[in-house]
């Protein structure tokens, strides 16, 4: 279940920290005119393959895999990689990357400058992210992989073989 704690915190976090930055959707609203919001933040997938255009702009949090392992004479460690996708919407093929950068680097400096999540999430360098930078105009997208220490699990039965 840690990976999943993990998720919904992070999720939290990135809620409170972009929910000043507004942007673009496609829709129309019904004067015509384009609506604006924050990024939607979701987990794991989206609702369904329409939402990867209807619901942009949006933040994917996916959790990719776990390890954990322990070296001999070294104490136990418990890891996660989780994918950050961002997509946003513009009909300014400039404006639209930058909207990307603007919130994978918002992103990356809270993580880094506060360090932990829910108070047993640990994030560990390195912190790797991307603006793609292919031609789907109007839509732009980028990415961010992040580690993350998580709570180890304590062996609870103990037996001769020990």
């Amino acid at each position: 279940m840690t990976p999943i704690v993990l998720l919904d915190e992070l999720k939290k976090f990135i809620e409170e920290h972009i929910k000043d930055i507004i942007l673009s959707v496609r829709v129309r609203g019904s004067s015509g005119e384009l609506s604006e919001r924050p990024a939607e933040v979701h987990k794991m997938r989206l609702p369904d393959k329409d939402a990867e255009i209807k619901l942009i702009p949006y933040i994917l949090l996916q959790f990719l895999t776990g390890k954990d392992e322990q070296e001999e004479g070294q104490s136990a460690e418990s890891e996660c990689k989780i994918r950050i996708v961002v997509a946003t919407y513009s009909e300014d093929g400039g404006e639209g990357a930058l909207d990307v950068l603007n919130l994978l680097t918002r992103i990356r400096i809270a993580l880094l400058k506060t360090g932990i999540i829910g108070k047993q999430f640990l994030i560990k360098k390195p912190l790797e992210y991307i603006v793609y930078p292919d031609s789907t105009a109007p839509f732009y997208m980028g990415e961010m992989l992040t580690i993350w220490e998580i709570p180890e699990v304590e062996r609870e039965v103990e037996g001769l073989w020990l």
